[in-house]
């Protein structure tokens, strides 16, 4: 017979192994790129089901999950190497490659036959397309210079493509320009945050940063270029009819304030500089994104 402290320690142990199976997930992150594909869904779809939403964002953190997974098997003993990451499950020898690549496995097998079953087949092959260019593509080129952060931005930039083409099951200029914003998006987004990293990254030998790899006004050129290209991509929606007037004046506005942010990383050249333009970014998606679903035409 079970005592009931065995009973208690099995059930810890079930919660703890749960909880790192969650951890693996990297659900936060997760969590937003479903945010931006469910954007992308509501602005393609003239009838949004509840049933159908909570298919496509669980089915969205799914693979989201499985493609981050992946990223940590194969960083596992890099990612010892910097005190960011070396508490992660896999590092930390919480759970095994084995047991990670099985966890990964079922997350995307599943989230795959959702996108395929309940929305279409294209819808599916962009996801597996997202979850390959991550995975085995994007994560090694890390440690061979910024053309990684090109390769990345395109699986970063495929939410909003997915969720309208699951919507819609079309393919055309209208999810072009969704991943267009996101794509052109990703390059301040992530150079702020190489940036901040870029001492803990080093140590792991990813070269991340652009232009000469350094933290000055050569790389902040760079991130001011790619975020000046989101002002006139900004109000692509509302020239093709997608939304209204409001939600591009609302784009220009936030862009403007997103650019004024590189501008002042161009004159400071400061890792705090560069933290406050990580966190503009993280406010101007978003931001324009629900601008755009409300202004829906």
């Amino acid at each position: 017979m079970i005592s009931v402290e065995e009973s208690v320690s099995g059930v810890g142990k079930i919660r703890e192994r749960l909880g790192v199976l969650f951890e693996l997930l990297k659900f936060r992150l997760a969590s937003l790129i479903a945010f931006s594909g469910a954007m992308g869904y509501c602005l393609g779809s003239r009838d949004v089901k509840a049933g159908d939403m909570v298919l496509f964002v669980l089915a969205s953190i799914g693979i989201t999950g499985a493609a981050n997974i992946i990223n940590q098997i194969l960083e596992k003993d890099l990612d010892k190497m910097m005190k960011r990451t070396a508490s992660r499950p896999l590092p930390s020898g919480r759970i095994t490659v084995e047991q990670a690549a099985v966890w990964a496995v079922i997350l995307g097998v599943a989230s795959l036959a959702i996108f395929v079953m309940v929305f279409n087949l294209t819808t599916g092959l962009i996801s597996l397309l997202s979850l390959v260019l991550y995975g085995f593509v994007y994560t090694p080129l890390k440690r061979v210079g910024p053309i990684a952060v090109f390769v990345g931005a395109f699986p970063g930039a495929f939410p909003p493509m997915i969720g309208w083409v699951a919507a819609t099951n079309h393919f055309g200029l209208e999810p072009g320009i969704l991943f267009a914003i996101q794509f052109f998006w990703q390059f301040p987004h992530f150079w702020a945050i190489a940036w901040v990293l870029d001492e803990d990254y080093k140590r792991a030998g990813f070269k991340l940063l652009p232009a000469n790899g350094l933290k000055d006004s050569d790389t902040t050129l760079q991130i001011m270029i790619y975020t000046l290209f989101l002002l006139p991509i900004g109000w692509l929606p509302y020239e093709l009819g997608m939304t209204g007037i409001n939600s591009a004046f609302i784009a220009t506005v936030f862009g403007v304030l997103f650019l004024a942010q590189t501008f002042h990383l161009m004159r400071k050249c400061t890792d705090k500089t560069a933290k406050q333009l990580m966190f503009g970014s993280f406010i101007y998606l978003p931001i324009v994104q629900i601008a755009f679903l409300l202004d829906k035409l």
